[in-house]
């Protein structure tokens, strides 16, 4: 089966940029851009070239040196932006203009303060200005989820008309619902002349929190470009999240036959580069490029992943460019990731001095919120002067499967214990202690 191929525009440096705190010099725009460029991503909106010399001059750094891609600048539908925005783009290789002009009635009546007739011969007129300086021009409807229907396709109709060869439908404010953002795409390619010519674009924000999804519902529809930025970064509460959009379309082909040309071994570090410049970290819980997306800490999960990684994980670490699963240590953990941590650390016990071990351990993981290799290994010395016969070390640290290799209890960042171990007397739930049996750990923490 032919798969349609989805061009992934990044506007991670402009409307990315956009959010509170996540503001780049121009040599942090450039060394990402040139991550985007590792990555494969297809445009790369460089910044918004009117709004500052700096802008500017990232914009122009950009084009000059980063080749493949193309290189969009963003500009008002006004003659001085446009211009100003193709002097930036001029050295690129692929030069685009990205026109943009609300077309909401709540827009046109507050920000604007100007007709429907005057915003179609501004968005007419803007177009045609920009064809007249680059082949290739993008054009946005802001707020077009929030636009009379009949009105949008007059406007996105006339740009066609003027020479656009993009036509973004932006959900600026995040309003829309999946079906409803897929509706709003069927029906432009059903009613506007001249769509068939053209590239229909997704740009969708994350206030409700269905940036992806309503993207993936446009790309369903018709659309063949998504916006989106790294990490999920853009105004309030974002845009929609490039690594989820692509893995989405990667891991449920079935769904989604899509292709990107993205590497997508270069996701995380393309998402460690843009926290590591913006000093935002992304959110523990993120999918894909968040600390735990791969990490694996209730005994029933890290039972299974030891067995084999596909029972909980859809996707490999490495194919989004982390390196390995993590089994973290906490209150929620079972014996088999206890013992192939001990096991890591050079220590292998018996059946019983492990259940000893693992009910002092769950006494400790309930007092702290991880448990790191020092802990245990003071509970290990702890346990080893309590009477108990000395623990055998393990053949060889090469026997240790690579999955249990990469578990580790060390998370920078989190809560340590520092006060005295417990007491090897506190009381427990007596059946957690009793017979072992092969789902044991299946069943702990369920």
């Amino acid at each position: 089966m032919d798969r349609s191929r989805i061009t992934i525009f990044d506007t991670t440096l402009r409307d990315g940029e956009q959010s509170p705190g996540c503001s780049m010099s121009v040599p942090e725009k450039l060394r990402l851009a040139q991550q985007l460029d590792r990555l494969g991503v297809d445009v790369i909106e460089a910044g918004f070239p009117i709004a500052s010399d700096g802008d500017f001059e990232a914009v122009q750094s950009i084009a000059a040196s980063v080749r493949r891609p193309i290189i969009a600048g963003l500009a008002r539908a006004c003659k001085p932006d446009i211009d100003r925005a193709w002097q930036a783009l001029q050295g690129a290789a692929h030069p685009r203009i990205h026109v943009f002009l609300a077309t909401s009635d709540i827009h046109l009546k507050y920000k604007l303060r100007i007709s429907r007739e005057q915003c179609l011969e501004q968005a007419r007129e803007a177009v045609r200005h920009a064809k007249s300086l680059c082949a290739d021009i993008q054009f946005s409807p802001e707020d077009a989820t929030r636009t009379d229907i009949p009105f949008l396709c007059q406007v996105v109709e006339a740009v066609i008309a003027a020479g656009a060869t993009t036509v973004n439908i932006p959900d600026t404010v995040g309003y829309s619902m999946p079906e409803e953002y897929g509706q709003l795409i069927r029906t432009l390619r059903e009613k506007v002349a001249g769509i068939e010519n053209v590239i229909i674009s997704t740009h969708c924000h994350n206030d409700l929190g269905l940036a992806v999804a309503n993207s993936l519902a446009g790309v369903q529809n018709g659309a063949r470009q998504v916006e989106c930025t790294i990490n999920g970064i853009g105004e309030r509460a974002g845009n929609a999240s490039l690594e989820e959009v692509v893995m989405a379309m990667r891991v449920r082909a079935d769904r989604y036959p899509y292709e990107t040309g993205l590497a997508s071994e270069q996701l995380y570090p393309t998402s460690q580069t843009l926290a590591e410049i913006t000093r935002v970290p992304v959110q523990p819980n993120k999918a894909i490029t968040g600390r735990n997306a791969f990490a694996h800490e209730a005994g029933i999960h890290q039972d299974g992943m030891l067995k084999n990684p596909l029972t909980y994980e859809i996707m490999t670490p490495q194919s989004v460019g982390v390196p390995d699963s993590r089994l973290v240590l906490g209150k929620h953990s079972g014996r088999h990731a206890l013992a192939m941590r001990c096991e890591q650390l050079g220590y292998k016990f018996e059946r019983r001095e492990l259940d000893e071990i693992y009910r002092r351990f769950i006494v400790l993981a309930d007092r702290i919120k991880r448990v790191q290799d020092s802990h245990l290994l003071e509970l290990i010395r702890d346990f080893a002067g309590s009477g108990f016969a000395a623990p055998k070390f393990p053949p060889a640290a090469a026997a240790i499967p690579p999955l249990a290799r990469a578990a580790s209890a060390v998370a920078a960042g989190h809560e340590s214990y520092t006060g005295h171990l417990p007491s090897p007397n506190h009381a427990l739930r007596a059946n957690v202690f009793g017979e072992h049996h092969e789902q044991e750990d299946y069943l702990w923490g369920v």
